[in-house]
């Protein structure tokens, strides 16, 4: 029986429902509607078989049903058809993609004004501002006792906020927390969580009371008619649909939501700078951004932190939506003088950041050695404040590991803007200035509201005083009537007649006492009737200009300002350093990089190629692929701007850093895991560049003697598949590229050993995609071998030598010509030993070869010198089989242009010499291999 009659309640219920939703269903009237099974309610748990006919269920509340069917049924024109009732004008048509739609978009718009999107103008979510309205009704004002928090929740829940307790308890600790909000605006009184993410006690063990700042802000105005006020859930009481926030709160401590469709991410701001911004705006409405941003420059963060660069504030500012970058603030301490020890000192944290989990983060990495530099860690953190110690290895470079840490772990993490909110009942984003001028619009009718309810009050209280003052003034009629009158209602009457009195003014002289019947109790009603009379007279003036108004505004948040205003936490970093990239956490230091032939590249540290004696045979440089040799070797710094020439005249850039490190006896990397490079093309010249400076040049050879001139910062900005550094002729191919200036000197060489050296401000500057001129007159089978730069600096030096030396081939001063063969020869020739020389020309001779002899390279030696004045260069000389030889330039003797030299690398085993190249000098490995 009870498992039928539930049974009915549900069908009756559901058609009920499925007839007010009005879906388009074919819905069949309650009389055929039959159950699935045989019953019968006598015996409904007897075990008799099932009955062959199936009999509709009655019951009064179906009788009833059908009864109302029928009557609405004929009330619009319908009838019974075949003993059923026609439900077809009961029937609305509708899709039913639309009707989710619709029901859907319901939903969405009660979770977006009623739960998860602040009001622009008092900055509150309805939970906030019923807990604050809960706290004011219960008297917690800041200067009360603290009150259980579960108390307060109860009232919520009870009157305001028909939801769970943990939602309302966690809004109300949010509330709390200085680490949350900007200006917290409860007081709270216990566990109330903290920054590592730990949880606040339960709502039994801490209390709670109203923050002055809320009830300065928030909380002033409300009993004066300010606001509107709304039922609540159940219509039993009534509550503020808005606080009479003083200052735009949305901006001071920010907001966070997630709704449905959309969610809201509001920054918090400095009350100083947020007052002075509103200021500005009321004296000029139509300030710009700009002038607007300096009074607020950017947000205030209540964990403080650094705020790096100011174009994610710009566009969030103009917009509502950016991007900001925030950087905990850290400090470098020497811990150890004596091993140059220090330590990394975190002192603030980006805001919304878990210290605790950050700690970890850090710890994960360096066991995980992701970070490499870190000895310990250890939170120092106390009541005095946050002191996360890092202490680093010795000689760790403390700038290289913060960068790596910031760009690992959320030391350094994103805030992004996405300020929505409630405006005139609908979602908006809204950029600054729309918001302060959503609040001033709002502010303005406060001030109104709030004038006209003192204007009533005041008025009131005038007619109240004026009816008064007569009665003192004929205090002795007054008395008498009373007297006469047999009741009050008589005798107020009576003197509404006599005096002219309103009821109100007849009421308020007959609860006047005996004591306030003297002279000086009416001098005070006439003083308290002018008064009256003034503030009447302003309220009218305030009500009549808009000016006024403004300027109570200013003036009210002005003196929030000057009462409650805290310095700025967060700093704002005018340097954009917000994207941290590899070039940040990687040391700027000096590096070895070597290339083959077949176009690997390997880097090295400078000293792990040791220095060896001139004549030895030297040590391998490693692991070659088949057929492959070394080409060339320089150095350079791991931050620089490393520019690849190709043997076809295209250029490509990458950091020097790309280049993965390894050992001398790797194999090295692929260039074309580096750079786009087509099939067949190497590379013949890599030219570091640590800076695009407007005054240099790079200065490119080919093997078949083009020369031409390009000024360097055309090259500052070069596509990853690389652009046209030159045009060859068929056959050519771009062999050297050097840095040069205008007023450098260039040394070039054939194979033949002819050199040319000449200004290169002779040469004009050519555009990327030209060939260039001539630049030595190549005899037949000759080729161009080697160019290198004589810089200005020493050339000055060089002129005079020229012109004061009356036999040239004896000068051995520096500079000097180095000059390296293929058969592992070499000499140094004085540069005074040569004359300057127009280009396209056959040169001098500067090396009289064997006939089975080649010039390898020649370069220009001498710019670094020891004490002694002697060179304290290297030079590191590769053969075909890939034996390296690093030799002090030192070492090899001084001659004149037609000397044979001497032997700087035996080749009995190792081939010829494939390439050569110039180091300066750095400190040298004791190691000596022979």
């Amino acid at each position: 029986m009870a498992l039928s009659a539930g049974l009915l309640r549900f069908t009756s219920a559901s058609l009920l429902l499925l007839r007010r939703r009005r879906l388009a269903l074919p819905i069949a009237p309650l009389s055929d509607l039959r159950l699935g099974f045989s019953v019968d309610v006598p015996r409904f748990l007897s075990t008799s078989a099932p009955r062959a006919s199936v009999r509709p269920v009655k019951s009064r509340h179906k009788e009833r049903e059908e009864e109302l069917s029928r009557a609405e049924a004929a009330a619009e024109g319908g009838g019974e058809v075949n003993g059923r009732l026609s439900v077809k004008e009961r029937i609305v048509p509708m899709e039913l993609h639309k009707e989710a739609t619709e029901a859907y978009m319901a939903y969405a718009m009660s979770v977006l004004l009623g739960r998860a999107l602040p009001d622009v103008r008092d900055g509150l979510k309805p939970v906030h501002r019923r807990i604050l309205y809960a706290m004011h009704e219960l008297g917690l004002s800041s200067r009360k006792p603290f009150k259980k928090c579960a108390r307060v929740v109860g009232e919520v829940l009870g009157k305001f906020h028909p939801h769970g307790d943990t939602a309302v308890y966690d809004s109300l600790v949010r509330m709390a927390q200085d680490f949350s909000l900007r200006f917290p605006l409860i007081r709270g009184h216990g566990n109330f969580g903290s920054i590592d993410a730990d949880p606040a006690a339960a709502m039994r063990y801490t209390e709670c009371r109203l923050e002055a700042l809320t009830e300065a802000m928030l909380l002033a105005d409300l009993d004066q008619n300010t606001v509107d006020f709304v039922p609540n859930f159940d219509a039993s009481q009534k509550e503020p649909s808005l606080l009479p926030a003083r200052v735009p709160t949305l901006l001071l401590n920010g907001s966070s939501g997630i709704a449905v469709g959309m969610a809201t991410n509001v920054p918090p701001h400095n009350l100083g700078e947020l007052v002075d911004a509103l200021s500005a705006l009321i004296n000029n409405p139509e300030a710009t951004l700009q002038e607007l941003l300096e009074y607020m420059p950017g947000p205030d963060f209540p964990t403080g932190g650094l705020i790096m660069g100011n174009l994610g504030i710009l566009e969030a500012y103009r917009t509502g939506r950016g991007r900001i970058i925030v950087r905990g603030k850290t400090d470098v301490e020497l811990i150890d003088p004596k091993y140059n020890r220090s330590a990394i000192i975190i002192k603030e944290v980006p805001y919304q950041t878990n210290k605790s989990a950050l700690v970890e983060k850090i710890a994960e990495l360096v066991e995980n050695k992701s970070i490499e530099g870190i000895s310990d860690i250890r939170d120092e953190s106390d009541r005095s404040g946050m002191r996360v110690v890092i202490e680093l290895k010795r000689g760790a470079d403390p700038s290289l590991v913060l960068n790596n840490i910031c760009r690992l772990t959320t030391l350094q993490s994103s805030f992004s803007c996405n300020m929505v909110g409630i405006l005139d009942g609908q979602p908006k984003l809204m950029g600054l200035k729309e918001i302060l001028q959503a609040f001033l619009d709002f502010r303005c009718s406060v001030i109104e509201r709030r004038a006209r309810f003192k204007l009533s009050q005041a008025q009131d209280r005038k007619h109240i005083v004026e009816g008064i003052i007569v009665g003192l003034d004929n205090l002795d009629a007054v008395i008498r009537i009373i007297k006469e009158t047999t009741n009050n209602a008589t005798a107020s009457d009576a003197l509404e007649k006599e005096f002219g009195l309103s009821g109100k003014q007849a009421e308020a002289l007959m609860d006047i006492t005996l004591r306030r019947l003297n002279a000086l109790e009416r001098k005070k009603f006439v003083d308290e009737g002018k008064l009256l009379s003034e503030e009447i007279s302003k309220l009218n003036e305030l009500l009549s200009s808009k000016k006024l108004i403004f300027e109570l505004i200013k003036q009210e948040a002005v003196d929030i300002k000057n009462k409650f205003g805290t310095p700025r936490r967060s700093t704002l970093e005018d340097s954009d350093g917000s994207q941290l990239e590899d070039i940040d956490v990687i040391p700027n230091e000096e590096i070895l990089l070597g290339f083959s032939e077949k176009g690997y590249a390997k880097r090295m540290k400078p000293n792990s190629v040791n220095l060896q004696h001139r004549g030895t045979i030297g040590r391998s440089v490693g692991k070659m692929r088949v057929n492959d040799l070394m080409s060339d070797f320089l150095v350079c710094c791991t931050h620089d701007h490393l520019l690849y020439f190709s043997d076809k005249g295209i250029v490509y850039s990458a950091r020097a850093y790309k280049i993965p490190e390894c050992t001398r006896n790797a194999a090295g990397t692929p260039l074309i895991q580096l750079l786009s490079l087509s099939e067949g093309e190497r590379i013949t010249s890599v030219v570091p560049v640590s800076e695009f400076a407007g005054d240099q040049y790079l200065l490119m050879l080919t093997v078949n003697g083009y020369m031409k001139k390009v000024p360097l910062n055309v090259f500052s900005a070069i596509r990853q598949t690389g652009i046209i550094a030159i045009q060859l002729v068929p056959g050519d191919e771009l062999k050297w590229v050097r840095r040069c200036g205008d007023d450098d000197l260039v040394a070039i060489a054939s194979q033949n050993g002819m050199v040319i050296l000449n200004s290169c401000n002779t040469l004009r500057a050519y555009g990327r995609k030209t060939r260039g001129l001539h630049a030595m007159k190549l005899k037949e089978g000759d080729k161009m071998a080697s160019m290198d730069i004589i810089p200005a600096a020493m050339q000055m030096d060089l002129q005079t030598k020229l012109d004061t030396s009356g036999s040239r081939g004896k000068e051995l001063r520096p500079p000097w010509l180095l000059f390296v063969s293929e058969g592992g020869l070499g000499k140094r020739v004085p540069i005074s030993s040569f004359r300057l020389s127009n280009f396209n020309r056959v040169g001098l001779i500067g090396y009289k070869l064997p006939p089975d002899d080649r010039l390898a390279a020649v370069y220009v030696v001498g710019f670094s010198l020891a004490e002694d004045g002697e060179s304290d260069e290297q030079v590191v000389l590769v053969s075909q089989s890939g034996t390296i030889n690093r030799i002090k330039v030192r070492d090899i003797s001084i001659q004149s242009r037609y000397a044979r030299g001497v032997i700087l690398m035996r080749l009995e085993h190792t081939g010829r010499i494939q390439s050569a190249s110039l180091i300066s000098g750095i400190e040298a490995d004791p190691e000596v291999d022979e």
